[in-house]
């Protein structure tokens, strides 16, 4: 049986879609469609660079506003809350958000608030499962100012709950937002250690859907655009943020990585990077690229003839290599993309790194943690719970530790 007739796939996607440079622009015009009164929901670095410029275009269509600018990094169910709070105090009709995965996140979790009784953390998927939000969402305008979270494009929505120093997901198709934006220029402002972080994010999504066990030939296409575009403008786009032609090309790929992702699933690399993200304060994109290589090369044994792709896509392999031999340099072409952009340089600044012991201490933590986000079982190969803490104890020594190889 093929993959196509082994049942109905359902394809998400937003709405709709504007694409292209200043189609930020339009703002107004498709909120004034959906509501009265727009909730704004940004990080107050996002919202200082590019806030008035939306509110005044929303304003200007006849769309009153209300801020909420707390969204932090990796947010949290408190930060939900206030924004929920804003959205009832204000009676907002309408979501817009404004910035990359974390603001999105806020925006869809803030809409199942808005419409459905009950505390947020109950539809996390470890305790309502798949699909376990009633009630569509408000409508929701996801404004996208990064190239990598492809949040725009999905039902998910991940979330830090602080009580538990644990990350959860939620995954609903009454959470996808009804109108993405994606302009590039909103992306020029990106620092190069966010450039690298979301980008690299792109990519763990590209590669996880391709080879997830929950894929199918629609998701992979996707995939497979996304590594392309990205293997080649994500190092453009770091080197030189101002390079539009490359932020474009990183703006498509990490779209089409989302709708892959979106519709196929993640795996190991995303069950292993919420725990070490939460334990160590690790931005996400940061997390992703740290554990890429070793999971690939844990993968490869599983699904060769994909991972063959991707070092032929990462040129580390060729058309005369054999699958299996091309398979084993994938990993190989993965950690030079990271080198490229220096990912490891940035943990002196982005991370909290304990000592060796500390860390090993918190590794049971974090493999029940992943193991207990569902995501390792889309991998094609079952880690086992000493496999899985081997990976851990890995990542630390290879690339964590400050004298570790990727580090020095």
């Amino acid at each position: 049986m093929s993959e196509l007739t082994r049942g109905t796939r359902t394809v998400v996607s937003p709405g709709k879609t504007l694409f292209g440079t200043d189609a930020s622009e339009r703002i107004g015009e498709y909120a004034d469609r959906y509501g009265e009164t727009a909730l704004v929901v940004a990080s107050e670095m996002i919202y200082d660079i590019h806030g008035e410029r939306i509110v005044e275009n929303l304003e200007a269509s006849g769309v009153e506003t209300a801020l909420y600018t707390g969204v932090r990094p990796d947010p949290t169910v408190e930060n939900v809350e206030n924004a929920f709070e804003v959205w009832e105090d204000r009676d907002c009709d309408v979501i817009v958000t404004l910035g990359g995965g974390s603001s999105i996140d806020v925006g869809k979790s803030v809409g199942i608030l808005a419409a459905n009784d009950g505390d947020l953390r109950e539809f996390g998927v470890d305790k309502a499962g798949y699909e376990g939000v009633p009630n569509p969402a408000p409508p929701i305008l996801a404004v996208n100012t990064t190239a990598g979270t492809g949040s725009e494009t999905t039902r998910t929505a991940v979330l830090t709950d602080e009580s538990t120093a644990t990350k959860f997901i939620i995954v609903s198709e009454n959470i996808v937002p009804d109108v993405a934006i994606e302009d590039p220029e909103l992306t020029r402002s990106l620092p190069k250690s966010h450039t690298a972080f979301t980008g690299i994010d792109a990519f763990a999504h590209a590669i996880e859907a391709f080879t997830s066990v929950e894929s199918y030939p629609i998701t992979d296409e996707y995939a497979r655009s996304a590594m392309e575009r990205i293997v080649d403008s994500l190092p453009a786009a770091w080197a030189n943020g101002d390079d539009i032609e490359a932020r474009s090309e990183m703006m498509i790929g990490q779209f089409h990585a989302g709708k892959a992702f979106g519709n196929s699933s993640v795996a190991l690399i995303h069950g292993m990077a919420r725990p070490l993200g939460a334990q160590l304060h690790i931005p996400h994109g940061l997390a992703n690229g740290l554990i890429l290589p070793y999971v690939v090369e844990f993968n490869q044994l599983a699904a060769p003839g994909k991972y063959a792709e991707v070092a032929r896509m990462l040129g580390v392999a060729d058309e005369t290599d054999a699958d299996r031999v091309a398979a084993r340099r994938a990993s190989d072409g993965v950690e030079q993309l990271c080198e490229d952009i220096s990912l490891t340089g940035y943990l002196d600044e982005f991370g909290e790194v304990p000592d060796r012991e500390a860390y090993l201490e918190v590794v049971p933590r974090m493999t029940q943690d992943a193991f207990d986000s569902g995501s390792p079982d889309n991998n094609p190969r079952k880690p086992t719970r000493d496999e899985l803490e081997a990976l851990f104890e890995r990542v630390y020594d290879d690339a964590l530790a400050p004298d570790s190889r990727r580090r020095s």
